[in-house]
């Protein structure tokens, strides 16, 4: 059986504005530099929200300082894309598990997925792993947790740095073109011209 895992911001969250929000108001606050939506996207690849806001602050967190972060996150008003509730749906009346690696934190994830209202039944943040994409750690840990080889995967997401964890992983990398980084030049597998696209994969 293959199975699917899926990015989360800019595949299936419409998270382009609420994430790079929330960085920006917290560096604010915790006395940081004035820095633009883009220059926090361009940072994603550094890894977890922690380490973003330790990078813009130019210092280490103190304890208790990342709530200026995920504060903003529980207040936010974030949906999934157009056909992604129906296309996990798809999936699981299939009978497959929904599978998430995300280089967010598993705490970034779970709000926002909770305030998206969708239910994942794995779950690997950018913390459960060594390396951030486009290392191919979260891919192989989400394969590991669905009982399968990273050749037995599909993943989707948007980002350039998805398709290269993917193809570093040895799984099938599969580009969201609906999604705000897609890069119609990155190597990739396949296009997904929509959600439903990827059940034509397995």
């Amino acid at each position: 059986m293959k199975h699917v895992v899926w990015d989360m911001d800019g595949t299936l969250l419409d998270s382009t504005r609420v994430v790079p929000d929330a960085f920006v108001g917290a560096i604010a606050e915790l006395g940081g530099p004035r820095v633009a939506r883009d220059d926090v996207v361009a940072a994603y690849s550094l890894g977890v929200p922690e380490v973003l806001l330790a990078h813009f602050l130019g210092r280490d967190l103190d304890e208790g300082e990342a709530e200026a972060y995920y504060g903003r996150l529980r207040d936010a008003q974030v949906a999934p894309y157009p056909g992604i509730a129906e296309t996990l749906e798809s999936l699981r009346s299939q009978g497959r598990q929904v599978a998430v690696f995300t280089g967010a934190s598993t705490r970034a994830a779970r709000t926002l997925l909770d305030a998206a209202g969708l239910t994942v039944d794995v779950l690997v943040g950018g913390d459960d792993v060594g390396r951030p994409k486009p290392a191919p750690d979260g891919v192989v840990e989400a394969a590991r947790r669905l009982g399968a080889g990273p050749g037995h995967v599909v993943y989707v997401g948007d980002a350039p740095t998805d398709m290269q964890a993917a193809r570093a992983a040895g799984a099938v990398a599969a580009a969201a073109s609906w999604g705000h980084l897609y890069d119609p030049d990155e190597p990739f597998d396949h296009a997904l011209t929509e959600p439903r696209d990827v059940l034509r994969l397995l």
